[in-house]
């Protein structure tokens, strides 16, 4: 373990200093440890959490608490909307985002205590609402896991978003628990481009292995939907490139399908814009018009995204009253936006699906 230095710029205080004034005073930082073999390039940061379960303010989203294991992410996808929580901590929204991760080393110990107050009142908790719950930190540490079981143990509903084929280590645990409460899955499958996969997510699995991950889970009997995102402009947004991937999903037992195009909130936009301008120049210009005056892509072309999604689970199922999540999907990012404006430590953004009926595509249920 290599001890943190103050010229190091990490906004959390040592364990056996003071933390006054610290931003978030409800984490402490235990130190550095560099990764070696497989996971070699990566820099774990270990933090003790003071909580784990998250409260999400507000009552706009379909969940109400959050639990996040990691900051930062090793899929080191270049859209990521969760990239400017890594500046709060002192740290930069590039590469550091993508290789110096924060692990909550203390979570599943906090949640067994947290499960156990006679205050909780039993809620879904959420997670990958930030950063993947089942990225290659998981593989070292097992957080995931371990609140999994806590979980399960305590028959306590919960849901997970990934585009990791690591959750199949969980398999046997996850159908338990859906044996005992409600759990829900979803996998994020934006292309099946395996170019587009290369360029824009390089730390992910292929996407025809998260869709085996999908039937896997379905046929073991934990509910597991496909969230098409983000379509990218230029990159994935074809219209036969939007129909295959909506279509593989629902071949691979999808319980439900939503498309949500790219959203470029700040930050994250000058990250994206700067990493296409080295990438794909000649997709510049169209990026630079199309989110001049906002983090949104205009109506047409989210509407046009949301005709074919629906086409297609049309096409399947018969049923014309099937619509994408798109309301919710931007409650979920003004809530992400305002947080994020006001600095607030709520580890929630617009990634995870909604849990309601109503929300999501449902399909052949």
């Amino acid at each position: 373990m290599v001890p943190p230095r103050p010229s190091d710029g990490l906004r959390w205080p040592l364990a056996d200093q003071d933390e006054a004034g610290a931003l978030f005073p409800d984490e402490r930082q235990a130190g550095r440890h560099v990764g070696t073999g497989e996971y070699r390039g990566l820099e774990f940061l270990h933090v003790n959490a003071r909580r784990i379960i998250n409260s999400v303010p507000g009552g706009s989203l379909p969940f109400n608490y959050t639990i996040n294991a990691y900051r930062g992410c090793s899929h080191a996808c270049t859209y990521c909307f969760a990239r400017p929580t890594h500046e709060y901590l002192g740290l930069g929204i590039g590469a550091d985002f993508e290789t110096k991760i924060v692990v909550k080393i203390n979570a599943v110990e906090r949640l067994k205590a947290e499960l156990a107050s006679p205050t909780w009142p039993g809620e879904t908790i959420a997670m990958g609402t930030n950063t993947d719950p089942y990225q290659a930190a998981e593989g070292k540490y097992h957080l995931t896991q371990g609140i999994v079981r806590v979980l399960s143990d305590a028959a306590n509903p919960f849901s997970i978003l990934t585009k990791s084929t690591l959750v199949l280590r969980d398999l046997a645990l996850l159908v338990a628990a859906a044996q005992r409460t409600d759990v829900r899955l979803d996998l994020s499958v934006g292309t099946l481009d395996r170019d587009v996969w290369r360029l824009t997510e390089p730390g992910t699995p292929p996407p025809e292995r998260r869709l085996d991950a999908v039937r896997r889970l379905n046929e073991a009997g934990v509910p597991c939907g496909v969230l098409v995102a983000p379509v990218l402009p230029g990159l994935s947004d074809g219209d036969d490139q939007v129909r295959a991937v909506v279509a593989a999903s629902l071949d691979a037992g999808a319980v439900s399908v939503a498309a949500i195009p790219l959203h470029l909130r700040p930050g994250v936009k000058e990250h994206y814009l700067a990493w296409l301008a080295t990438a794909r120049p000649d997709l510049l210009p169209r990026h630079e018009r199309m989110f001049a005056r906002g983090s949104y892509q205009p109506e047409r072309e989210r509407s046009r995204i949301e005709r074919l999604t629906t086409s297609v689970i049309k096409d399947r199922s018969g049923s014309d009253d099937a619509r994408p999540g798109e309301r919710e999907w931007r409650n979920q990012v003004e809530f992400d936006q305002h947080e994020k404006r006001s600095g607030s430590d709520q580890d929630v953004a617009p990634c995870e699906p909604a849990r309601k009926i109503p929300v999501q595509l449902r399909l052949m249920r």
